[in-house]
């Protein structure tokens, strides 16, 4: 026996699925299921009614309460976390075998005004010297394409340095450090190097 229809401007529950249901309406707008219980007659309604519209009603609940929660910890995570801790590419450190000739390149984006500091040291052999030469990006183009081009920092050629570089604009910059014994020579150089990226910002100046 179907439930009773409620009168008019009273909302009812859907005896499957617990969804209310709007006045005059004789099928769930949700489930489509036939008939409605109507809010004072839910504690008339058969035992096994109620406690379906009971289990319902809970299980709505926790899945409205469970998604909160997902919605908070999504929120509030990032937030405590901060932002990533993403490496600069002119931040490492390592040790590099160069061949007689040829060159290791470190580049990265620099905004105008920070800083790019580190150190180099040849390893082996003993007493062989590297330099160290720093290029814009239309500079280094020209380098790439084999043509002469003017560095913006360099170092001559030495078994250890300083480099201590800040330029004046933003651009991508490339550190070439290159073994500048002939091919013929067959020195190959290892090298240690290391670069920091500081911000003038943070640091408050250099």
């Amino acid at each position: 026996m179907a439930a009773a229809i409620p009168g008019p401007g009273t909302w009812g529950a859907c005896p499957s699925c617990a969804a209310a249901v709007p006045p005059g309406a004789t099928v769930c707008p949700e489930c489509q299921a036939d008939g409605t219980v109507a809010a004072a007659e839910i504690r008339t309604a058969p035992r096994s009614t109620r406690h379906r519209l009971l289990a319902m009603r809970l299980l709505r609940a926790t899945a409205i309460v469970a998604g909160i929660a997902v919605v908070a910890w999504a929120m509030i995570v990032p937030a405590l976390s901060g932002p990533p801790n993403v490496s600069d590419p002119l931040t490492t450190s390592g040790t590099y075998s160069i061949a007689p000739g040829a060159s290791t390149v470190l580049s990265g984006n620099i905004t105008g005004g920070d800083y790019v500091v580190g150190n180099f040291t040849t390893v082996n052999p003993a007493g062989t010297t590297i330099t160290v030469a720093v290029y814009n990006s239309t500079e280094w183009s020209l380098v790439f394409n084999g043509s002469e081009a003017t560095p913006a920092w360099s170092l001559a050629a030495s078994a250890s340095g300083r480099i201590v570089y800040s330029p004046l604009y933003t651009d991508l910059f490339y550190f070439v450090f290159s073994n500048p014994y002939p091919p013929s020579s067959g020195i190959n150089i290892t090298a240690y190097i290391a670069t920091e990226y500081e911000s003038n910002v943070a640091a408050g100046g250099f």
